[in-house]
C-alpha cells in the first residue's frame, strides 16, 4: 500500500493503483512445478463482466514482465509457497474487483479453481507517467490526491470567507461509498477506465434531479426535513448516509457542499482535484455568453426577462488529466461543476471543460465550455426595451464577472488565485479576443457591433473589510466626470437582500439622487431596516441606474456585499495523545440584537472524532456561550477539528483549531 500510495486508507482491503505492479503469494497443497502445471489469475469487476469490455480478465503467468498489458510472473518459490508480481495496464478500468485463481495439473487434465474472499479495489495513479491522470511534483500530489482536508471559499470578492472542509476520502466505507455512487450511475464498468467519463459521471451524480444522486439542492431557506447547507463541515456523512440508505439523496446541499463532495469522491477515486470558488460567477441561460440585463422605457428593472444572474460567488472544481479527445494542448486543469444549474445533453453535470479552452474562448471544445466561459468571463451587457417593443443595447460592462478565482494553496492554508489560469487579464487584448471568438458561436453573435462614447463612470466603494453582522454598512457611491464638461445625472438606487445565487428576495431601500458632477457621495444603510429579511448569506445587492442629461449616457453599476459573521473559537486544553481523552472549549458571541433560536453546533475531525451535534438551545442578544466537547483521538499526526453553528437567523459561523496528536505513551 505504501509503495502505491494508498496505506492512508481505512481498510484492510488491498487498494492499488493501475499501471504499477503489485505482489500476491500463493499457499499450494503441493510444490509448483511449471512444467507440469499451469496457472492463471482471473479478475472480474462489474455483474456483467465480459473479456471485450475490459471487466474480466484473464492473468496469464509469463516468463517476463512487459509493461502495457495484464500479466503475472513467479518472482519467489519456497516448497508449497509461491510468490507473482502481477502487472496491469495504465488503461485498466477503477474498481472493485474480485480474484480467482486458477490451477491446472497437464497429467490428469485436472483444474482447481479458488475465490479469493477479499476484493481488491482498483484506482487511477496519478504516480504513474503513462496514466492520463499522471501530475508531475510531489507537493502537488500530496495537496491534490492525499490531502483530506482543506479550505473552501465563500463571500463576495472584497470580502472573501475562508472555511474548512474535512473531505475524508481515506475515512472509513468512504471508498465503498464512491464506488456505490458510480454504480448507482447508468454507465457501465467497462466506461471507468477513461477519467474524462469517470469525472463527467461524478459530476451528474453528486447532483439528484435526474438521476436520485448524492446531494438534494435547496436554495429556499427552508431546510426542514434535513440539513441546513451552511451546517455542514465535510463530505464523509454525506457519503456514509448515501450509501447507508441504499442511494437516497442527502438532504441539503448547496454549491460549495456539491463541491466538497466532488473533491472527496475524486481524490478517493486517484484524480488530482480542488474545489475552486469564482467571485461575480455568471449564469447564461440562453447561450449568448453574454450576462443580459434587461430595461423598460422608463429605466426600470424587466424581472421576467433577466433570467441570467450573477451570482456573489459559485465553487466549482478543477480536476487534472490529459485530454486525447482534444486538440493538443488542452489537457492539465479542467472544470467541472457538480452544482444542478443547466443540463448538458440531458443530464444536470457540467464539465470536463480544459481551462486552456476557457481561457482562449475556444467554447466549440467539450465538455459545457461555453457554460464555463460565460461563468468566468462574459460581458454584463444592459438593454433598454424601445417604444416599438425591440431592444437596444444601452451600456456594457467587460469586467463585471469572474473575479479572484480562488482555491487552497498547496502545502498551506493560504488562498491563491488562479484567476490568469481561466482567462487572460482584464482588458487585455487577448482577453477581449477570447471573448469575441466564444461569442460568435453563442445565440446573439452580433452584440459587439456599438460601441458607445462614455465620459462618466460610477462606481460603490466599500469601507475596509466591510460591514458585520448587527452593524451598519458603511458605502460610498463615487461618480467620476472624465470630460472637460459639466455633467448632470439622476441615480435611481435600491438595495435588496439577495440569495448568493444573484437572486432578490426584496428591496429594503429606493433612493433618487440627484446628482451635478461634484460627486464623492456616501450612502448610509442602517442595520433595522433589513435584519428580517437576511437569508443565508447575508447578502445585499446595491443596484444604480441613470441617464446623463448632457449625452444621454447611461450610467449602470451592480454591486454586491456580504455582512461579515464571527468566528467560533476552538481552543484544545492540553496535549493530545492517541487513545486518550481530551476536550476543547468553544467559544461564541451572538452578534445580533435579537434571540438565536434552537442553536446547534456542530463537531467534526478526521482522526478526531465523528460528526457530533451539540444542542446550545437559545442564545440571548449579544451573549456569549462556551460549550466543552470531550472526544478520544484515534490517528497521530496534525488533525483539524471543526465545528460550525447551525441556527435559523444566524448562517456562515464556523471555526477551525490544529490539534498535534502524539502517539500515545
Amino acid at each position: 500500500k505504501k509503495e502505491h500510495h494508498t496505506d492512508q486508507y481505512n481498510s484492510d482491503q488491498l487498494i492499488i493503483r493501475r499501471g504499477q505492479t503489485f505482489q500476491i503469494e500463493l499457499d499450494l497443497s503441493r510444490p509448483f512445478n511449471p512444467n507440469t502445471d499451469k496457472l492463471h489469475l482471473e479478475m472480474k469487476t462489474g455483474e456483467l463482466a465480459n473479456t471485450m469490455g475490459m471487466t474480466h480478465i484473464i492473468i496469464p503467468l509469463v516468463d517476463e514482465l512487459q509493461d502495457e498489458s495484464w500479466e503475472a510472473k513467479i518472482v519467489e518459490q519456497n516448497v508449497n509457497r509461491v510468490k507473482l508480481s502481477v502487472n496491469s495496464p495504465v488503461t485498466a478500468v477503477i474498481g472493485k474487483y474480485k480474484l480467482t485463481i486458477t490451477t491446472q495439473c497437464l497429467k490428469t487434465g485436472e483444474t482447481t479453481t479458488h475465490d479469493h474472499d477479499k476484493d481488491i479495489y482498483m484506482l487511477f495513479n496519478p504516480w504513474c507517467e503513462d496514466d492520463t491522470v499522471y501530475m508531475e511534483g510531489e507537493k502537488e500530489l500530496k495537496e491534490y490526491v492525499l490531502n483530506d482536508t482543506g479550505r473552501i471559499y465563500y463571500g463576495t470578492e472584497k470580502q472573501i470567507g475562508a472555511r474548512t472542509w474535512n473531505f475524508g476520502q481515506f475515512d472509513e466505507g468512504i471508498l465503498e461509498a464512491c464506488l456505490f455512487v458510480l454504480d448507482n450511475s447508468e454507465v457501465p464498468p467497462s466506461g471507468r477506465g477513461d477519467p474524462v467519463n469517470v469525472v463527467r459521471v461524478i459530476s451528474a451524480m453528486i447532483n439528484s434531479p435526474d438521476d436520485l444522486g448524492v446531494l438534494e439542492g435547496n436554495w429556499s431557506g427552508n431546510y426542514a426535513g434535513g440539513t441546513s447547507p451552511t451546517a455542514w463541515s465535510g463530505s464523509v456523512e454525506i457519503l456514509r448516509q448515501y450509501h447507508r440508505e441504499g442511494g437516497k439523496p442527502v438532504k441539503y446541499g448547496q454549491c460549495w457542499v456539491f463541491s466538497g463532495v466532488t473533491t472527496t469522491v475524486l481524490r478517493c477515486l486517484g484524480i488530482p482535484t480542488r474545489s475552486v470558488t469564482n467571485f461575480q460567477s455568471a449564469h447564461d441561460t440562453d447561450v449568448s455568453l453574454t450576462t443580459d440585463v434587461y430595461f423598460d422605457e422608463n429605466m426600470e428593472p424587466i424581472h421576467h426577462l433577466n433570467s441570467d444572474s450573477v451570482w456573489n460567488f459559485h465553487v466549482w472544481n478543477d480536476c487534472w488529466m490529459a485530454r486525447p479527445d482534444m486538440p493538443p494542448g488542452m489537457g492539465g486543469w479542467q472544470a467541472v461543476d457538480s452544482t444542478p444549474q443547466e443540463t448538458s445533453h440531458g443530464t444536470f453535470r457540467c464539465g470536463p471543460a480544459s481551462l486552456a479552452a476557457i481561457r482562449s474562448g475556444q467554447v466549440y471544445l467539450k465538455f459545457d465550455t461555453p457554460f464555463v466561459f460565460a461563468e468566468v468571463n462574459s460581458d454584463k451587457i444592459y438593454w433598454q426595451r424601445n417604444l416599438d417593443g425591440t431592444f437596444g443595447q444601452i451600456h456594457s460592462e467587460k469586467k463585471a464577472v469572474g473575479h479572484c478565482i480562488s482555491t487552497k494553496a498547496v502545502g498551506s492554508d493560504e488562498r491563491v488565485d488562479i484567476t490568469h489560469l481561466y482567462k487572460y487579464p482584464e482588458g487585455s487584448e487577448e482577453e477581449r479576443i477570447a471573448v469575441e471568438t466564444a461569442c460568435r458561436y453563442g445565440s446573439k453573435p452580433d452584440v459587439y457591433s456599438s460601441p458607445i462614447a462614455e465620459d462618466v463612470r460610477v462606481e460603490v466603494m466599500m469601507e475596509g473589510e466591510g460591514p458585520r453582522m448587527g452593524g451598519d454598512a458603511q458605502l460610498k457611491i463615487v461618480v467620476k466626470n472624465t470630460s472637460s464638461q459639466p455633467r448632470r445625472t439622476t441615480l435611481h438606487s435600491q438595495v435588496a437582500v439577495m440569495y448568493y445565487t444573484g437572486v432578490l428576495k426584496d428591496t429594503v431601500k429606493k433612493d433618487t439622487l440627484n446628482v451635478e458632477l461634484n460627486p464623492q457621495e456616501g450612502a448610509r444603510l442602517p442595520y433595522t431596516q433589513y435584519q428580517n429579511q437576511l437569508v443565508d448569506q447575508a447578502a445585499l445587492m446595491l443596484t444604480l441606474s441613470g441617464r446623463v442629461s448632457e449625452t444621454q449616457q447611461v450610467l449602470a453599476n451592480q454591486t454586491s456585499f456580504r455582512l461579515r459573521t464571527p468566528d467560533l473559537n476552538i481552543e484544545p486544553m492540553g496535549e493530545a495523545y492517541v487513545g486518550k481523552e481530551m476536550s476543547a472549549k468553544i467559544t461564541f458571541t451572538n452578534p445580533l440584537p435579537c434571540t438565536l433560536r434552537n442553536v446547534v453546533i456542530r463537531v467534526e475531525g478526521l482522526g478526531l472524532r465523528d460528526l457530533h451535534p451539540i444542542r446550545v438551545g437559545d442564545v440571548s442578544k449579544h451573549a456569549n456561550v462556551t460549550v466543552t466537547e470531550h472526544f478520544i483521538p484515534t490517528i497521530a499526526g496534525k488533525r483539524k477539528l471543526v465545528a460550525s453553528l447551525d441556527c435559523r437567523q444566524l448562517t456562515q459561523v464556523h471555526g477551525v483549531a490544529d490539534i498535534d496528536v502524539h502517539e500515545s505513551q
